[in-house]
């Protein structure tokens, strides 16, 4: 459910993904970005479904989990308030890649791209900064789920 409470602006600024940004970038972020309360067990996206945004958990836990619907579901992560997701959306527009689902009730901050290209074109420093964090999370994943493999090996 979309909520019609304000963003919580600490909740923004405190998150790793827009560590950086200076009060314009932040407020463009507040002012656009859509404040979403999921219930428990509610899925939030599903994989293979379109997406154009990123998610900011505010509060609350979720899992990711490739082949949710199959019999082979492979869960990927669980996620906790200042982590994010959907960013690969963002970045190379096609499906969602997983399903992420509420483990909790979750409060989260939608980004979507076209506000993100707002911010490319009204400050693109700032964006930079956002693409660069992104770019730095993706690789921390990346090297997990790659040590988590070899380990399996």
């Amino acid at each position: 459910m979309i909520s019609k409470e304000p963003i919580p602006l600490d909740a923004v600024a405190a998150t790793p993904v827009l560590a950086g940004l200076n009060g314009a970038a932040l407020a463009l972020l507040e002012r656009e970005g859509l404040y979403h309360h999921f219930r428990a067990d509610e899925v939030v996206v599903r994989e293979g479904e379109p997406g154009h945004s990123l998610y900011i958990l505010v509060e609350g836990e979720v899992e990711v989990i490739k082949n949710l619907e199959s019999e082979h579901a492979v869960p990927l992560a669980v996620l906790h308030a200042r982590t994010f997701f959907g960013e690969m959306c963002v970045i190379d527009p096609v499906p969602r890649a997983a399903t992420v689902y509420a483990i909790t009730p979750v409060k989260a901050i939608e980004i979507k791209a076209a506000t993100l290209h707002h911010l490319a074109t009204q400050m693109p420093e700032q964006f930079s900064i956002v693409i660069l964090n992104i770019a730095r999370d993706m690789a921390r994943r990346l090297r997990k789920l790659d040590e988590a493999y070899a380990a399996k090996t």
